[in-house]
């Protein structure tokens, strides 16, 4: 694990390491720290049909379903297609996507993403038809429609080169729903709000728990775990506005967050939390790099001589070891004292993921680590 995760961050981020450095821990308001129960986002999903495309659609043989979409479509309109097998190159199926935000009332507008279902190469250019959109509950809560706006761009020869950039296969609607449902919101059942806390931290919800207390009286809010806190409500609607108002503007110090290094394998972006702490450990980094180098001698007979020229393969390899001393972690060493130990090692921020994920396998990092 050690060679693999030390392979993977040092060719392409050697120089990016992001560190989070001791910052003392500062209040926040309640609305940055929970949410209320109850307001929550909604799933939506259709299958719709792209129109306008500039020969970029699906191909009738490898996506059939799009032309028997556009045939039920166009019989809904009178229209009757003579049999056989048309090329529609200018069409596609796709699915469209939305999320139905609380509160959100009739005649709203909300984004829709859209994506290609078949084998299309590009929706550049192309318009959504009308498009129901349905809930979990089968129930239509939004229609879709509206021109793409396609951040990736595709280009393709007749002798099968291509380029694209991003994908060209998924696009945007900005405000292409219209809200035709609306979700029932039910925030303070039972005369009570529960607020969920974004990160599960019993110490945060007892805190949030007695700022409540202190403001409003106590009893008025109890910790029930490490996600939920329970908040005495108003009874009426309006009552509860100005209560929630009020109450989401609370300050509360959250408590410290727990020690972390998170690694992530794709970018060689490490992130280190200030609570990281490493027992006593002596540590050696070095690493062996062999070189080796192919090439060819030929060999050539002298005139009239009856011989047959030869090729001689020849191999040239370079062994380089680089001499690194050994450092000593004392007990309790910080991150900025990890950092420092490592730099005087001449290490790169790649290889200091992996004297971390040494540290941990022997036990001597006491932190959780994190590979993302």
């Amino acid at each position: 694990m050690l060679e693999r995760l030390s392979k993977t961050i040092r060719p392409w981020a050697l120089g990016l390491l992001a560190l989070s450095l001791a910052l003392p821990v500062q209040a926040e308001r309640i609305k940055d720290l929970a949410s209320i129960e109850g307001m929550r986002g909604n799933q939506l999903m259709g299958y719709g049909i792209v129109v306008g495309l500039d020969g970029t659609g699906d191909s009738s043989s490898q996506a059939p379903f799009t032309l028997q979409s556009i045939r039920n479509m166009l019989e809904r309109y009178g229209v009757t297609l003579p049999p056989g097998n048309m090329q529609l190159k200018n069409v596609a199926a796709v699915s469209v996507t939305a999320e139905l935000p609380p509160f959100a009332r009739p005649g709203q507008k909300i984004d829709v993403t859209v994506a290609s279902m078949g084998n299309a190469k590009s929706l550049r250019g192309g318009s959504l038809i009308m498009t129901p959109l349905r809930g979990a509950d089968g129930k239509i809560y939004a229609m879709a429609q509206g021109n793409l706006v396609v951040g990736g761009f595709g280009a393709q020869a007749k002798d099968g080169s291509r380029i694209s950039v991003n994908v060209p296969s998924a696009g945007r609607i900005p405000l292409g729903a219209t809200v035709e449902r609306e979700v029932p919101t039910d925030i303070a059942a039972n005369g009570t709000i529960h607020l969920t806390l974004n990160t599960p931290d019993f110490t945060t919800a007892k805190r949030i728990s007695d700022a409540i207390n202190k403001a409003l009286g106590g009893g008025v809010a109890e910790a029930l775990d490490a996600v939920s806190v329970r908040v005495a409500a108003p009874a009426t609607p309006d009552q509860q506005v100005g209560f929630l108002s009020y109450l989401e503007n609370l300050d509360v110090t959250p408590a410290e967050p727990p020690a972390r290094v998170i690694v992530n394998s794709r970018t060689g972006t490490v992130v280190i939390g200030s609570n990281v702490r490493v027992s006593p450990a002596a540590v050696t980094h070095g690493s062996l790099t062999v070189a080796i180098k192919e090439g060819a001698q030929v060999s050539q007979p002298a005139p009239l001589s009856g011989g047959q020229t030869t090729v001689t393969p020849t191999s040239e390899i370079n062994v380089q070891q680089e001499k690194k001393p050994m450092f000593l972690f004392a007990p309790g060493v910080t991150l900025q004292e990890i950092v420092q130990a490592v730099n005087q090692v001449g290490a790169a921020p790649g290889d200091l993921v992996a004297i971390l994920e040494a540290l941990k396998a022997a036990g001597a990092l006491k932190a959780e680590l994190i590979i993302i």
